[in-house]
């Protein structure tokens, strides 16, 4: 009867707006009462529309009701604080069916704050207390909730299975590994997992090194998507200019042509009407004479007719048949066979140059594995443009032909720059590369000279070996020599044989790993390639130090 009352006080003193204990209790003139803030906080919200209403029973009050304090209720509150009565928990504290449940509530479950994997239990906050006061508990391993403890249950012995089986690649009970797992390869479930958290970490560095390397693909392919929407956007326009020059050019020779046109149809309507008025004029004349003539012929006075046939059988001079040239029809023949033939010539240019540019293709590199080029034209659709960084070059070295050339030779007037090889005879170039490049250096000179790529935070000052190129795990050279090849990296040295040429290729394809070098002559031979992982953008680099003269050069392969 008591715990019976309590639970109706409990209920009674509740807010229905926050299901907390009422604070400030007051009432609403229907009676219901709230805590003073919740149904200030309630009513703030319903002032547009100037109707105020109870959130139980929905009456509307007009103009906006004065709240009084609930003295009673605020007394009762006070009280039952003192004997720690609390409110019941709010609706979001219940376990759901898609929440853990407390295992040991009764009626209806709050949710579960933790599980035990020792007690196979869960408990909400109030039953949990007993694992962080009493000392045998505290020991227990909690963990977030779960509801697959069962799981660690043993289904043979209903034991906890803290063993592993890695004969059978299964968790088992402590009377599994003594039983039908006897002589297998068994360990504590914690030793395995301390194992497999290592290979665990190694997978997550590993895919996230992947990770990284794709996103520097993403953004080498987002530079190419920039790069082709400018270069498309810049041939669009320029397209767009020439063809309106050609257009206004057209426009202007259409323009030139009716004008010669009409002016020579001027010209000769011109000449034709003057033709044409001396003939009426000759006509008319000759009517006249006629008509005199025939006068005189019937003129009876014999001497009259001899008095005046001589003065009217005078005739005038005829106008010559062979000045008028009638060409009927053919008068422009020859300016619209010109016409036709500026016509026919700008099809064929425009016909035989549209073919050239639909021939054109411009390919993007994508993230899929693709075979390494066999002919040195599959390499040359990977050709780029390479020049050499005056910044990085040792004073030994002289540039030349745009910085595409260097030269091992006197002292160089350079100015200090921190990016500039001290004790080294090397450059580095301007351009960083990604993705899949192909480059030819053409070398000269009896000593030899180092084919390199390297990256950017190579160190530059000193003559140690951190800073030469194939001495270090910062950078990878392959020495070319009048009699033999070698390779080096991280210093060591890796004889390569194969035709020796003056001019060698490199291929690299980032994102793959893969770093190859070639003999380039009639023919194109691979000489060594390193399959490795990249981390960081390269830079083609040169390397001297042999005999001076020596000299190296980027070939121009576009």
């Amino acid at each position: 009867m008591a715990q019976r009352a309590v639970q109706l006080d409990r209920d009674i003193i509740s807010c229905p707006i926050c299901l907390d204990l009422l604070k400030d209790p007051v009432a609403t003139p229907c009676g219901h009462s709230y805590c003073k803030k919740c149904i200030n906080d309630h009513w703030d919200t319903e002032d547009e529309r100037r109707i105020h209403s109870c959130p139980q029973c929905r009456k509307s009050f007009i103009p906006r009701p004065e709240l009084l304090k609930n003295t009673m209720l605020a007394v009762l509150v006070e009280e039952l604080k003192k004997t720690g009565l609390q409110a019941a928990p709010a609706d979001h504290c219940y376990a759901g069916p898609e929440d853990v449940a407390c295992d040991v509530c009764t009626g209806r479950k709050l949710k579960a704050l933790k599980s035990c994997l020792v007690c196979l239990a869960s408990y909400c906050e109030k039953h949990l207390q007993p694992h962080y006061d009493v000392a045998p508990l505290k020991k227990h391993k909690l963990v977030e909730p779960s509801k697959k403890l069962q799981e660690n249950i043993c289904s043979r012995h209903d034991e906890v299975m803290k063993m592993f089986c890695r004969t059978d690649q299964q968790c088992i009970c402590y009377l599994c590994s003594v039983e039908e797992h006897k002589g297998h390869d068994t360990v504590s479930a914690a030793a395995e997992r301390t194992e497999r958290q290592r290979e665990l970490e190694g997978s997550r560095q590993h895919i996230q090194q992947r990770i990284q390397d794709r996103e520097e693909d993403v953004k080498v392919l987002q530079q190419e998507v920039e790069a082709i929407n400018g270069s498309a956007d810049e041939a669009a326009e320029h397209s767009e200019k020439i063809f309106t020059q050609l257009i206004r050019l057209m426009e202007k020779r259409r323009s030139d042509v009716k004008q010669q046109v009409r002016s020579q149809q001027e010209t000769e309507v011109s000449r034709v009407k003057e033709l044409q008025e001396k003939l009426e004029q000759e006509i008319t004349e000759l009517k006249r004479k006629d008509a005199e003539l025939k006068k005189l012929s019937h003129t009876e006075d014999h001497n009259q007719f001899l008095h005046n046939y001589p003065s009217l059988s005078a005739l005038s001079e005829s106008t010559h048949s062979s000045s008028i040239n009638i060409r009927p029809l053919k008068y422009f023949e020859d300016l619209t066979a010109a016409v036709s033939e500026v016509r026919d010539k700008l099809q064929d240019v425009l016909r035989d140059t549209w073919t050239n540019i639909s021939l054109t293709e411009t390919e993007v590199d994508v993230l899929l594995p693709q075979p390494e080029p066999k002919t040195r034209a599959d390499f040359l659709r990977y050709a780029c443009d390479i020049t050499l960084d005056p910044n990085t070059a040792n004073t030994l070295l002289l540039l030349s032909e745009g910085n595409r050339k260097a030269t091992y030779s006197q002292h160089q007037s350079y100015s200090s720059h921190p990016d500039r090889f001290t004790g080294w005879e090397q450059v580095l170039s301007r351009e960083s590369l990604t993705g899949r490049c192909y480059w030819e250096v053409e070398w000269r000179g009896r000593g030899g000279v180092g084919v390199a790529v390297a990256y950017k935070n190579i160190r530059r000052a000193g003559s140690s070996q951190k800073c030469g190129f194939g001495h270090n795990n910062k950078s990878w050279s392959f020495d070319c020599s009048t009699g033999s090849y070698e390779f080096y990296y991280n210093k060591v040295q890796t004889p390569v044989s194969g035709p020796v040429s003056s001019r060698v290729g490199v291929y690299l394809d980032h994102s793959a790993g893969i770093l190859s070098f070639y003999s380039v002559s009639e023919t194109i031979t691979l000489l060594h390639r390193v399959q490795t992982t990249f981390t960081q953008p390269l830079y083609a680099g040169l390397r001297f130090g042999w005999l001076p003269g020596d000299s190296a050069e980027f070939c121009e392969l576009r």
